[in-house]
């Protein structure tokens, strides 16, 4: 089997549409999240989301950005940061055995939208790209397209899981020989005015903070009210170890671990049991101990009692705050982003990796009693990382858990 490592990566959230200006942000608890612009958006102003002020012009000229729904715009973006960061180029020979496996919940939901809107106000004709824009595999199929990659692609959706477990199987891929090297990540775009409604409809979504609406997702905080939703993309360059070192490209860590786990339980409810198994099936695949994990990104959304399951589920693989790993969920500064949140959570647990530095829980003024681990609130911490863990568990309870470790030869 061979070993996976991490040689490029690429983002656009919230918090920072760069990896460099995305990690700074998160260590310095800048908060991407913001009142919702109702003038552009039609929605009351008390809602609050995680948006991105993206310029696609940086990336295509305006005739070509037309052509792509808004989260593929965003995982053509960071996919060509990544590429550009891992200084990847490929023959036409090596790009037989490179592929993209790419995470979504909804796809080209804002392009959807955008079409029923027009055809039901009969105001105008549906535009003819609007099929092939709004469809859940556009951006895979896009990122392959624009870097000629010829190999496996896979395109997943397994709800607030998907690009975890895309980068998950893309892994996997690499390991048993199926592929060298495979673009993995995920994108959203889901802060539309019916996703926003239907959200709001379930109650999950969290009220805006009355004093500083930046402040409004509060995961494993007493006061926390829910979610908020974010938009963005996340890429990672996975690539066979010996071809990496081989070119001398500059390693963040090494995949070492994949666990994969449904809860058959509840299509909403989250359930420890199943969140444990996953953990488990991840530290088995790594052949790690649980005390050899040093952080886990949770996935902390800021439900109640999405974070005290959670919770339990953490107790259950590493113990109580003496003998645990630090954790944090990033979501406080850039919101769920559905679909996407386990690759842009990935980049911020490896960069945590190799900068040595923690990214806090932001907002964790009043700690749950029931959320009672180190929760690294409010203020980034330095640490000595050997292996860290990312967690994401979605809607039917489907969980993934990835695991990173530091290289070495």
């Amino acid at each position: 089997m061979s070993r996976v490592v991490i040689t490029g990566l690429g983002v656009v959230a919230p918090v920072g549409q760069s990896v460099c200006d995305f990690f700074d942000g998160l260590v310095a608890a800048r908060s991407g999240i913001r009142r919702v612009p109702s003038t552009t958006i039609s929605t009351p102003n008390s809602l609050v989301a995680g948006l991105v002020d993206f310029d696609s012009s940086v990336y295509w000229p305006a005739h070509q950005s037309a052509l792509f729904d808004r989260a593929t715009q965003f995982a053509l973006a960071a996919a060509r940061q990544a590429f550009a960061d891992a200084a990847l180029q490929l023959t036409e020979q090596q790009s037989l055995r490179a592929g993209v496996y790419w995470g979504t919940g909804l796809g080209g939901a804002t392009s959807i939208e955008e079409s029923y809107r027009t055809f039901f106000a009969g105001s105008g004709r549906v535009r003819p790209t609007a099929v092939v824009m709004g469809m859940n595999n556009a951006a895979a199929g896009q990122i392959s397209i624009a870097h000629g990659l010829r190999g496996p692609v896979l395109n997943v959706s397994t709800a607030c899981s998907s690009s975890a477990s895309a980068i998950g199987e893309a892994y996997r891929t690499i390991k048993y020989g199926h592929a060298d090297v495979i673009v993995a990540g995920g994108s959203e775009a889901l802060v539309t005015l019916g996703n926003l409604s239907a959200w709001d409809a379930m109650r999950a979504l969290a009220h805006a903070d009355a004093v500083d609406p930046s402040s409004s997702c509060k995961p494993f905080s007493a006061n926390r009210t829910g979610l908020v939703l974010g938009e963005g993309a996340a890429a990672l360059i996975l690539e066979h170890r010996d071809r990496a070192m081989q070119r001398g490209a500059r390693i963040y860590g090494e995949v070492a671990g994949y666990g994969n786990a449904s809860d058959a339980f509840n299509i909403s409810k989250p359930d420890a049991d199943g969140q444990m198994r996953a953990m488990h099936l991840a530290l088995a695949d790594a052949e790690l101990r649980p005390d050899e994990i040093d952080y886990v990104n949770a996935h902390g959304t800021a439900t109640q009692v999405g974070d005290v399951v959670e919770t339990t589920a953490l107790k259950g693989v590493f113990g109580d705050r003496s003998c645990g790993p630090c954790v944090s969920s990033t979501k406080a500064l850039h919101g769920h982003l559905m679909g996407a949140s386990g690759a842009v959570e990935m980049v911020a647990s490896v960069m945590a990796l190799d900068q040595g530095i923690i990214p806090p829980t932001a907002h964790l003024d009043e700690p749950d009693p029931a959320c009672d681990l180190d929760y690294v609130p409010n203020e980034a911490r330095r640490a000595e990382l050997r292996a860290v863990m990312s967690n994401s568990f979605g809607f039917g309870g489907m969980n993934a858990v990835l695991i990173t470790r530091r290289h070495y030869r």
